[in-house]
Formats: structure tokens, sequence, C-alpha cells
């Protein structure tokens, strides 16, 4: 079982050992071995980017964040060819014929001034649904990538009603298939709320508890929960779904948004019929906002979740491998990315691969478990921070004009404290 291992230097550790399925004993995991490209194969020099989550091997901690590049087989074929960790499908439910999508439904945000069409983009709106596609159509396209490639990852998302029912009725009928895992989407900003779906159970832990509980007394692959940044602290919701059994979360989902004004038509973006509603707002300007909600959530799980073999998925901005090391160095696992594969097509895994490699190269990490949540010990509270200031300036003034005192003198810094007070 892979355990998140918040590292720190000189040896320290903070410690997610292995998870109990208490919440679910049948549970099987499994274990998927793949040698694609980007992986490597541990040999001294050459970083591995392989990951093992929740008891499922990965090639690299690169996933196909759930929406448009994973809404049929032939684009989820493509993310398999082309390398990617793991693909996590478009979000299905039982009934298709309620979901009907829009167009346009996308609204880019470039840097420059309001309606600016040569700065670089920054920003994206989206007010899309979950798959308008039959669900039996998703579910024939989910057995036709498990047995064409048996060795890959597909992990299903999925979404119901508040009904226990149709819940674990469309668990049953999804694992059917051979799917890896499940992601529950409790975080879809928009759409369908008043059935309470996405966000609606994700801003509300007593439902999201009730819930999370029907999914876990069917499901027997791991379950990750992912959370809606659309609320004041992702950690409660985060904690009620890993006690209520899930084996992860997964960390942000897209934040409720509105684009902007045409200033010319004075109508806002995206348009439609000279109409629009606020949607979920993704790439790379969310990518500090999805690092702030990472670090609540790993700190959750290393003081509370501590003896647990719990994972953690980062969402959010990742262009770079440089983006992704930071959620590696915070705790997470995998990480996912959605709107960069729009904005830069399915062979982006290769860039995000070299670029993590590098990065591990300059710090002779050889694994990606070498620096997973090290980063994490160097957050505290802003009490903390001026004490510590405080302390450094004392400090710091001792050596610069001597020691005041006999109590000053420290067994570490003692040569220079007596230097401080030489007059030659």
């Amino acid at each position: 079982m892979a355990t998140l291992s918040l590292r720190g230097p000189a040896g320290s550790s903070l410690s997610l050992g292995p998870r109990r399925a208490a919440a679910r004993p049948d549970l099987r995991l499994r274990r998927v071995r793949i040698t694609a490209a980007g992986g490597g194969d541990g040999a001294a020099g050459e970083p591995d980017l392989r990951v093992r989550v929740n008891g499922v091997e990965m090639p690299n901690p690169f996933v196909i964040g759930s929406g448009p590049p994973g809404t049929n087989y032939t684009v989820m074929k493509r993310a398999f060819d082309e390398g990617w960790g793991a693909v996590i499908a478009k979000t299905v439910s039982l009934d298709a014929a309620k979901v009907v999508n829009v167009t346009p439904r996308y609204a880019r945000l470039r840097a420059g001034s309001n309606g600016s069409v040569k700065g670089p983009i920054i920003g994206w709106e989206n007010i899309e649904l979950i798959s308008d596609r039959p669900l039996e159509t998703m579910l024939n396209e989910f057995k036709q990538l498990k047995e064409e490639y048996p060795d890959r990852v597909l992990i299903a998302s999925i979404m119901e009603e508040y009904n226990k029912d149709a819940w674990q009725e469309l668990i049953e009928r999804v694992e059917a298939t051979g799917v890896d895992a499940l992601e529950i989407n409790f975080s879809c900003p928009h759409g369908m709320p008043e059935r309470k779906m996405g966000a609606a159970v994700g801003q509300d832990c007593t439902l999201l508890e009730e819930v999370c509980g029907w999914i876990n007394e069917k499901a027997t692959v791991p379950v990750w929960a992912k959370m809606t940044p659309n609320i004041t602290d992702i950690s409660q919701p985060a904690r009620v779904a890993l006690k209520s059994g899930c084996e992860g979360v997964s960390a942000i989902n897209t934040i409720m948004s509105v684009m902007g004004i045409d200033l010319n038509t004075l109508r806002p973006e995206p348009c439609v019929e000279g109409y629009s509603t606020p949607g979920g707002y993704s790439a790379r300007a969310v990518h500090p906002i999805a690092l702030g909600k990472v670090v609540q959530i790993a700190k959750m799980m290393t003081t509370e979740f501590g003896n647990t073999d719990c994972s953690l998925s980062g969402i959010g901005g990742v262009e770079t491998g440089g983006d992704a090391a930071e959620f590696i160095l915070l705790g997470a696992n995998t990480v996912q990315v959605c709107t960069g594969v729009m904005m830069h097509g399915y062979g982006l895994v290769n860039k995000l691969c070299a670029e993590l490699k590098d990065f591990m190269r300059k710090h002779n990490f050889s694994s990606i478990e070498d620096f997973r949540g090290v980063s994490l010990q160097y957050f505290t509270t802003h009490t903390d921070l001026v004490k510590r200031q405080q302390q450094a300036i004392r400090q710091r003034k001792a050596v610069r004009k001597g020691l005041q005192s006999d109590k000053e003198w420290t067994g570490d810094g003692f040569v220079k404290e007596s230097e401080s007070m030489v007059s030659n």
C-alpha cells in the first residue's frame, strides 16, 4: 500500500502509514504494473517517476483530470498512447438525458487589459456540465479501454442525485467495466445544484458524510473524493470524506467565477444568446489558490490521519513540471491536468515528465517519494512567524554587538560569540 509520508530534512518524517480499510473490508486493490515512457526503471542517475497510490501503480504521477480530455474512447486512448500515468474519465451519471450543454461554453482570460488578444492565457472559465453521452455508451468504452490497455489506469468519475439506490446502482455498473478506481464529483460548481449534485454535496458536510457512507458501503475499488474550493475551510469536507471510508481526496475543482464583461456589447462571457451564468475558473491563475487549499488538506491529513494510507491528488493550473513539483512537495501523490491539455494537447505529458525529472536531478532525488511532502513542514502560523523573526533578530544582534549577559552563551555559536567580543 502507498503511504503519504511527508518527509523533512535530516531524516525527519511525518508519516501517513498503511491505511486500514475498516469501512470497506472487501476492498480489492488493482496492482497495475506499467513500463511506459516517463516512468524510468530506477537505474542509477535516472529519476524514477513511478508512483503507487492506494495499491495502484502508475508510470508517472500525471493524471488526466476529469473533463473534456476524458470525454470518450478516442481521446482517452490518445492519452494512454501519449503516456499519461492515468486517465480520469468525464463525470457520468445514470441519466444523461438531463444533461444539456450549450455552446460557447468557455471563456479565456489573458494577461493584459480587458479583452486583450495578445497576452498569454492565464485563466479559463467553463460552464460545461458532466457527460451528456448515454451511460451505457461510456461503460462500453470503459470496457473497451480496459481490454485494449489492461495495464493502464482508468478511473471513473461519477456523480448522482441525493438517492442511495441511484448512487449504488451507478457504482455497481461502473465497477463492472473493470475501472481501477472511482473519483466522486462532490465539487462541480455549476449545473444541477437543485438536485443535490456536485458542490451542493461537497459544501454540506452532513450531506457529504451520508453520501460517502452510501458510496463506501458499495464500492470495492479505491475511492477518491474530489473537493470544491468554494468553501471557507476545505479541510472540513476532506476530513469527512476520509473518515467516511474514502481512500483519498482530490483538490481542487474549479473556482466559481464570472470571467468578465465585454465592454463593447456589455454582455458577460461566455456569451450564449446574449446571456451567461457563473462558471468554473481554472488554468494558471488558480495555481496559487490550489496550492493553498492543498496545504490545508495535507496538514489536516498529517495531524489526523497519521497512521492511515490516504492519498492526495493535486489539481490546479499545472502546465510545467515545476507546477507539478510544487504539489508533490506539499504531499500530493499524483497531479491532475485538465485545462492544460485543452490548451497544449495530450503531448504535454512528455514535457511535464522531462521537466519533473530535471527538477529531481537538480536536487538528487531518485524517486517521487524522496521529496513528497518535504515543503509542508515550512508552513506555520503568523504568530509563529513573528516569534521566529524576533528570535532571529536577537541572535543577529548578539553576534554583531557581543553578548549582553552570561545567560546568552550558546553551545552551537560559542566560537562566534567569543569573537564578537574581541576588540582586535
